[in-house]
């Protein structure tokens, strides 16, 4: 019963992440829209499976990355609450994968929709 508890738990824990990730981090908030958008164009262009799958797919490692990127962030202003270049090195990578996966999200995107218009 104690490891049922636990891993309700960990669901929980889990949950109260991405709500202060949606709450605290503006461009969590972006992304979030813009798979909003997505999906809601992915039902208008009536897309295919395996198209929801890339959408799906990018959409859910922009995402995760974004949260990744809060957690490495919050860990560095935790650990070297002063100027650091190695911080800021930490940081400046964190927020670097974000951006190639939100490029790669553009690129399926337009491979997806420029041939349906």
């Amino acid at each position: 019963m104690n490891q049922l508890i636990a891993f309700i738990r960990s669901f929980l824990y889990a949950f109260q992440g991405l709500w202060v990730l949606l709450r605290t981090q503006r461009n969590a908030k972006i992304h979030l829209l813009a798979v909003l958008v997505v999906v809601v164009a992915g039902f208008w262009l009536r897309l295919g499976q395996s198209e929801w799958l890339a959408v799906t797919i990018i959409s859910a490692l922009v995402l995760a990355l974004e949260a990744v990127n809060t957690a490495v962030e919050t860990v560095v202003d935790l650990a070297s609450p002063e100027y650091h270049l190695l911080a800021k090195r930490a940081k400046d990578v964190a927020a670097g994968a974000v951006l190639i996966a939100a490029l790669a999200a553009l690129v399926v995107a337009a491979l997806i929709v420029i041939p349906r218009l």
